[in-house]
């Protein structure tokens, strides 16, 4: 610990941390911009600028380490007028259409505004140029509204090792753009929406999908039908002002019911059927492995469609490792056009499948080729859970006094395996608890069914599981030490395929989500993200499981009853139809191959 003096109060912090870090470690707030915490620290928009005693000049609070015996002073009249310029000349080159805005009173410009007490800007001068890129179906920019503070080029470059973001040119020119400014669509751009998390103005936003939902809510000759992710439970409740992590699972139901929906379903229903397929998949797998018949391992979850596209990308010969598995909400998709249109006589064109969920790249995922059956898209249109809160402030509902409903049936029970697809670590423990209890008889061998070594958000978690007395017709299996892998983020992602496409994965099977952390902080989520809050969103999580009478895919008597009545055997004839798919080689910019 080192000792300094802040506005006149002597304090302690510890060696290394920033003058801002030590100032919030006591207390101080000091006004910024562009610092995101954790994330990226570049002194770009000088707000966080103090005092520092013997300094000829005003020092970035975000970049100069404390030292010991310094005097530092942070709310000066010099530093707030400071401030007041900077902020101002900000302004100048900004649009003043904040009441039109989607940020509207959650822009962080705006709140900065406030907070120094800047109403107007005293500058005028030259505008940069509007420009606005709607290639992307996830993600859409406005280029007038970039205050260049680059967060987005951190996280896209360095946190999720994608590149498509930087910046081009130089001076008044500078603009926040892929190469040589080609449409963001045309890119690798793997559509995860981590950029639009940290965007503090509307230059980066999620494309909207709110009006199309509302014309087929409007249509009396649709029959529109919603299902929820799992991480929507424990998260927008954080647009309604409730804590992080609050887990609002019946009043969701309320609000989607309230707001004229047919039918409200749970994805984690389809998270059940996933993992009856996906583990069914694995133990094929490995039993052609083990057996001499040749098998691809390690196997590579799939539920994450911005990973499958970072794959499609940058390991397009690795495709093979990934599971054929579509993603939960398209596999509920396909059985509502499928299943569920048959058992209520209606048919699949007169069906509007909306999704709500925490991930921009499922945007993109619905209007991929192989996301239809018999002539249907799966999913017709995704809202994030942004987008979703809008609606339900729009719709007039209010979110406290809303009372717990149910979901609808017979597409919405769920297990708690299925509560913990939402968390990094979870697809793997979810299919562990099937698939080990499927091959032994027994249940898995962890407390509280959690595999305690892949929960968490470190960057890569690994286990091994080995298969101990196994039942007869598995037998084959005994003694062997099952090793996985977890990890959530591109940069985990690409360390692990390397291994793959080097040959030296010691993995049967890996888990990557492609939001750090997982679903729990995906793209379409609640801003502003910090490992506090997605650890509170990742422990309510877990609670929800925890709640559950039924803690295993298997055991759900509304996933045995499809089977049996419909699909017939996990990854049987049917199955593969309507709920499994393949995925295509991508160029560097987004070109495809023949596969």
């Amino acid at each position: 610990m080192i000792s300094c003096m802040i506005n006149g109060k002597q304090v302690t912090a510890p060696e290394g941390v920033t003058i801002m870090e030590a100032a919030a470690l006591n207390n101080v707030h000091i006004p910024n911009l562009c610092y995101l915490k954790d994330v990226h620290k570049i002194g770009a928009c000088r707000v966080c600028v103090v005092e520092v005693e013997g300094s000829r000049n005003l020092m970035a609070s975000c970049l100069v380490q404390v030292r010991d015996g310094m005097v530092i002073r942070t709310n000066t009249p010099k530093l707030r007028e400071v401030r007041k310029i900077l902020y101002q000349l900000t302004l100048s080159n900004h649009p003043k259409d904040c009441l039109s805005c989607p940020r509207n009173q959650c822009c962080e410009l705006q709140s900065l505004g406030a907070e120094l007490g800047v109403s107007e800007s005293d500058y005028e001068g030259a505008m940069t140029g509007s420009f606005v890129d709607h290639s992307s179906p996830s993600i859409s920019r406005d280029q007038s509204k970039c205050i260049l503070c680059r967060r987005c080029v951190t996280v896209c470059n360095q946190i999720q090792k994608v590149g498509a973001l930087n910046a081009q040119h130089r001076g008044f020119h500078t603009v926040i753009s892929p190469a040589m400014e080609i449409p963001l669509g045309t890119t690798n751009c793997t559509n995860c929406g981590q950029c639009t998390v940290v965007c503090p103005v509307a230059c980066l936003e999620e494309r909207d999908a709110t009006n199309a939902v509302w014309q087929a809510l409007a249509d009396p000759t649709k029959k529109v039908v919603v299902q929820t992710a799992p991480a929507i439970r424990v998260a927008i409740g954080e647009e309604f002002g409730d804590p992080p992590g609050t887990r609002v699972t019946g009043k969701l139901a309320a609000a989607l019911k309230a707001m004229s929906f047919d039918y409200v379903f749970d994805t984690n229903f389809a998270a059940d059927l996933t993992i009856m397929e996906e583990g069914t998949e694995f133990l094929g797998r490995v039993t052609k492995a083990l057996t001499g018949e040749g098998a691809v391992l390690p196997m590579i979850s799939s539920c994450s469609p911005g990973w499958v596209k970072f794959v499609e990308h940058t390991f397009p010969d690795q495709l093979g490792h990934l599971s054929t598995c579509k993603s939960p909400h398209t596999m509920m998709g396909a059985l509502v056009k499928s299943f569920f249109a048959e058992k209520q006589g209606i048919d699949p064109k007169d069906m509007f499948v909306v999704s709500i969920m925490p991930c921009t790249a499922k945007k993109f995922e619905i209007n991929r080729e192989e996301m239809q059956n018999g002539g249907y898209k799966n999913v017709d249109a995704v809202l994030t859970t942004r987008e979703l809160a809008r609606m339900i402030k729009a719709s007039s509902i209010h979110w406290q006094t809303l009372e717990d409903s149910e979901f609808d049936n017979p597409l919405g029970l769920s297990t708690g395996a299925a509560d913990i697809f939402g968390a990094t670590g979870g697809v793997m423990e979810a299919a562990l608890r099937t698939v080990y209890e499927l091959v032994t008889g027994r249940e898995l061998p962890f407390e509280g069914l959690h595999v305690t070594p892949i929960v968490g958000l470190e960057q890569i978690k690994e286990a091994s599981l080995t298969i101990e007395k196994p039942l007869s017709q598995y037998s084959f299996l005994d003694g062997v030490a099952v090793k996985i892998a977890v990890t959530s983020g591109f940069a985990g992602a690409k360390i692990l395929l390397d291994q793959v496409k080097d040959g030296n994965s010691p993995y049967h099977f890996i888990e990557v989500m492609g939001c750090p952390g997982g679903c729990i902080s995906g793209g379409g989520q609640p801003r502003k993200v910090d490992d506090n809050i997605r650890k509170l969103r990742l422990k309510a999580i877990y609670d929800e499981d925890e709640s559950k009478t039924l803690r295993k895919s298997h055991e759900n008597p509304d996933i045995q009853r499809l089977y049996a009545e419909y699909l017939g055997e996990p990854n049987g004839h049917l199955s593969h139809e309507l709920l499994h798919t393949h995925y295509v080689k991508r160029g560097k910019y987004n070109q495809y191959f023949d596969t």
